[in-house]
């Protein structure tokens, strides 16, 4: 098993090595391999890029951000393929339903704020949990698109002004601080559906009292 890793950890960086040089292109392809199956150094690659060539630093960014929800394709097609059988063996049907009917109601959110997240955030389970849950493609690629892109934008713009060594603080804060990180933003995000759901009610009864 060690060996495996070893070789698996030497091919990754091998073609790390390969595709980092062909620029903005690149980063698309490594992000798709990263979203994919292959994991990669994303942060690192947006982070040299962007040191590299600030001027371009937001196409290196937007590439990444397309490669990943393209890439991201493969592992939500595998859950909609048999994510509700390994589910089921796991949990009851009941239990499922439960969670199917949750991640309806927010889905897009459900999606958008992992896709925002830096590692440890385990974002291929939920990107396998919205194959499974049946969420539509085009929602899919939009939810992965600007949530990525949010990351390695303000991955980029945090590495222009206080340079690449930003990366590592970052992540060791993330890995501190997770959990109320991703409850932080969740509730801010809950906060803003609920009071943009309220104003839609409050302008549609305002109409209906008009007519």
């Amino acid at each position: 098993m060690k060996h495996l890793s070893a070789l698996f950890l030497k091919f990754s960086t091998w073609l790390f090595a390969f595709l980092k040089p062909l620029g903005f292109w690149g980063a698309g392809a490594i992000a798709l391999l990263d979203s994919s199956s292959i994991p990669m150094p994303m942060d690192i690659l947006i982070s040299g890029y962007v040191w590299e060539d600030r001027h371009h630093f937001f196409l290196y960014c937007l590439m990444a951000a397309v490669g990943s929800s393209i890439g991201g394709l493969l592992p939500f097609y595998l859950g909609r393929a048999g994510g509700e059988l390994f589910l089921l063996k796991r949990v009851d049907r009941a239990r499922y339903e439960q969670l199917r009917d949750r991640f309806e109601r927010q889905e897009f959110i459900a999606l958008f704020i992992p896709s925002m997240m830096p590692p440890p955030t385990p974002w291929k389970l939920f990107v396998f949990g919205a194959g499974v849950f049946e969420m539509k493609v085009r929602d899919f690629l939009a939810a992965v698109f600007l949530g990525r892109l949010v990351r390695f934008t303000v991955e980029g713009l945090l590495v222009l002004y206080y340079g690449p060594e930003i990366v590592t603080v970052v992540h060791d804060l993330m890995k501190r601080h997770l959990v109320m990180l991703l409850v932080g933003i969740g509730a801010a995000l809950g906060l803003l559906v609920f009071f943009a759901v309220r104003k839609g009610m409050s302008k549609r009864r305002t109409g209906e009292f008009e007519n």
